[in-house]
């Protein structure tokens, strides 16, 4: 009986690694961008939000020089849309790039020490 059992085993063993390298192989990719946020300014930022096609994300507060990473997937299309408070109680309120389902790479968002909202972007649709 543990023969049979051992057999099988390896039959088992052998269709895993199989599947394995054949989900390698056939590559399971995720569309994803990667998002920066740069508080390159003096003072604090606060309630910061940032607005993608069908999502948001967010972050409560962002110290001067820290940087805020956030990863999310493009579903469907349009503009990026960025708003965030200043010290003294400003609301700014800035249109970004836009942005296509199926798109990914890198979108960094610098804020500057006068509250200027710098973009860039090095997303592409991969074939």
């Amino acid at each position: 009986m543990s023969k049979k059992f051992g057999s099988s085993n390896s039959r088992f063993l052998l269709g895993l690694a199989f599947a394995i390298a054949l989900t390698t192989i056939t590559g399971c990719h995720s569309r994803f961008v990667e998002v920066t946020i740069d508080n390159q300014g003096p003072s604090t930022l606060h309630l910061i939000e940032v607005d993608y096609p069908s999502a948001s994300f967010g972050v409560g507060n962002l110290a001067p020089a820290a940087q805020f990473h956030y990863r999310f997937k493009i579903q469907g299309s349009g503009p990026v849309k960025l708003e965030f408070t200043d010290d003294h109680g400003q609301t700014h309120n800035v249109d970004g790039p836009e942005l296509n389902q199926g798109q990914e790479g890198r979108l960094g968002i610098v804020i500057d020490a006068a509250g200027k909202v710098l973009w860039s972007s090095k997303l592409n649709v991969p074939n």
